[in-house]
């Protein structure tokens, strides 16, 4: 919807743009810039982010009671502790431009696939039956509610990406 100009500024002025046009009020986050020009460029050792002994169960029930009373969406990243591209989105995001605007916006959980032999109950409960690779994520809003159905597997060549479009994706979940 094409709004004109003077109409545009009416309506903000009313505050009813976000009614006269949505597709602006769903507009992504802007996405932070980041530093690193190039995955190579990570400190090493990457992390092993998957604890294998964790509650899965309660630690998704904790992230989703969290993004709810901070209005944030939670990231459930599926993968391995053997998995190299788990291994570089988990060293991606404690990097300092992306840490701190990841915090902002979601309340990130890890959880241990194994080999798809442990915790597949949590894709399950969003329709997933089978994953195509890890890592695998999962965008929950604060109702849990699947929001990138469609963009589950986009991250699992992280190794062969650019930090910058790790991070695009990240945003284009965000309001």
């Amino acid at each position: 919807m094409k709004v004109p100009p003077m109409k545009f500024r009416a309506l903000a002025a009313a505050g009813l743009l976000a009614l006269a046009a949505p597709s602006l009020a769903l507009a992504a986050a802007k996405a932070p810039t980041v530093a690193l020009k190039s995955i190579a460029d990570l400190p090493t050792p990457l992390p092993y982010p998957y604890d294998e002994t964790a509650d899965a169960e309660k630690d998704v029930a904790a992230a989703l009671k969290t993004a709810k009373a901070q209005k944030k969406l939670v990231l459930i990243d599926l993968g391995g502790n053997w998995c190299g591209d788990c291994r570089v989105f988990a060293g991606l995001i404690e990097q300092p431009d992306l840490k701190a605007w990841v915090a902002k916006h979601y309340v990130v959980v890890t959880v241990n696939v194994g080999r798809y032999d442990h915790n597949m109950q949590i894709p399950a409960r969003y329709g997933i039956d089978k994953l195509k690779g890890v890592p695998t994520f999962l965008v929950v809003d604060a109702k849990g509610k699947l929001v990138n159905p469609d963009a589950l597997f986009a991250l699992t060549d992280a190794r062969h990406m650019t930090p910058q479009s790790i991070a695009d994706w990240l945003a284009q979940w965000v309001k």
